[in-house]
């Protein structure tokens, strides 16, 4: 038998990625996990808008972030404007309010486009996986470990994984899509 451990595992990690890039783009509602790769200039330090303040839905149209220190505020809206997701930021007595103004139709087709490239990088790691386990394959059969039969058989089941893993990766394409669709 071939153990396909490392090749499952990693195919599960580009998933993953992939769904937390997709994550990122932003659509037409306020979700916190936009902010989630917006970093700030905090003490001298580079950090995650989420490691300074805590950040909650208001409404399908805004959040509401909360430095955790008020002197923050400033470098937060410098930090989420220097981000360039499309968002308008104010500053008030409380914290910070950001709004997600509809989309255009020239964003959405320009979100789709990003979203098609992540989708793309999937598929390319997916594929660079593969050919390190073709290659492992081929060398073993050619060093005697397993015989032509054994070596096919294997390189079905790695197809069999390799469809499963884009398949995945396109499901979760066609939900952003969706998403940015609406």
């Amino acid at each position: 038998m071939y153990d396909f451990s490392h090749f499952k595992r990693q195919g599960q990690e580009t998933v993953e990625w992939l769904k937390r890039e997709f994550s990122g783009i932003r659509t037409g509602r306020a979700t916190p996990a936009i902010l989630d790769n917006v970093s700030v200039e905090s003490y001298g330090t580079l950090m995650k808008v989420k490691e300074i303040s805590s950040i909650v839905g208001v409404d399908a149209k805004s959040l509401r972030v909360a430095p955790w220190d008020m002197s923050q505020a400033k470098n937060i809206e410098k930090g989420i404007v220097a981000a360039d997701l499309g968002l308008s930021v104010a500053v008030d007595d409380k914290g910070l309010r950001v709004i997600f103004p509809e989309l255009s139709a020239e964003r959405r087709q320009a979100l789709l486009k990003v979203a098609k490239g992540k989708l793309e990088e999937g598929r390319v790691a997916i594929r660079g996986e593969r050919e390190k386990v073709k290659e492992d394959i081929e060398k073993k059969e050619k060093a005697g470990g397993m015989g032509e039969d054994d070596k096919w058989r294997f390189m079905e089941d790695l197809k069999k994984l390799v469809d499963g893993f884009n398949k995945d990766l396109e499901a979760a394409y066609e939900r952003k899509e969706k998403e940015i669709q609406e």
